[in-house]
């Protein structure tokens, strides 16, 4: 069994901001599936659907992106998942918009939603796929991770997606090293 997560705040607010990139990119493989979100336990939104004879559970934190830890932890112990099987979608303020890094452990990097998985688990070595949001220095980092993508980033960002959607689907047929090796490049 594996548990996809995907970070985001919840609430029509937070809908298209750079902090919801985990939240746009789980609704685009639950669409691709022709799944909802409607199940509701442990304070997350989830569905569930079969990979290759796998169940894989889908999972949106209801709680605040900084308070995601504790949901998925009990997920992982409810549904009795292994670390292993764990894969995290989120933000990465210190990556350009546009590219993605996979890794499988490594620190928050300041992320307070991953800190709170961090803090949770007990480890920083659980696997991820982090998107480039790039960084303003110009404004206040929690106003520019709030704030919605502007137009002009729009076709990016559909893009951007769809390639989170491909890594999910070979994260399922790669070895996790094969996965990096792949999609770990600046476009």
């Amino acid at each position: 069994m594996y548990l996809i997560v995907g970070m985001g705040n919840p609430g029509k607010e937070y809908e298209q901001t750079r902090h919801n990139m985990g939240f746009m990119c789980l609704d685009a493989i639950a669409e691709k599936y022709h799944l909802v979100f409607q199940k509701e336990k442990f304070g997350g939104l989830y569905s569930e659907l079969d990979k290759n004879g796998e169940k894989v559970i889908l999972l949106k934190p209801q709680k605040y992106i900084n308070l995601s830890g504790e949901v998925i932890k009990k997920y992982l112990d409810y549904f009795k998942i292994p670390l292993s099987n764990l894969l995290i979608i989120c933000d990465d303020l210190d990556t350009n918009f546009g590219n993605i890094k996979i890794k499988y452990k490594g620190s928050s990097g300041g992320h307070n939603g991953l800190k709170n998985i961090e803090q949770h688990l007990k480890t920083q070595q659980y696997k991820r796929i982090k998107i480039g949001i790039s960084n303003d220095k110009k404004m206040d980092t929690k106003n520019y991770v709030l704030a919605k993508i502007p137009e002009s980033e729009q076709k990016q960002l559909q893009e951007i997606i769809q390639n989170t959607v491909n890594i999910f689907e070979d994260y399922f047929v790669l070895t996790f090293e094969n996965l990096m090796n792949k999609y770990n490049h600046k476009q």
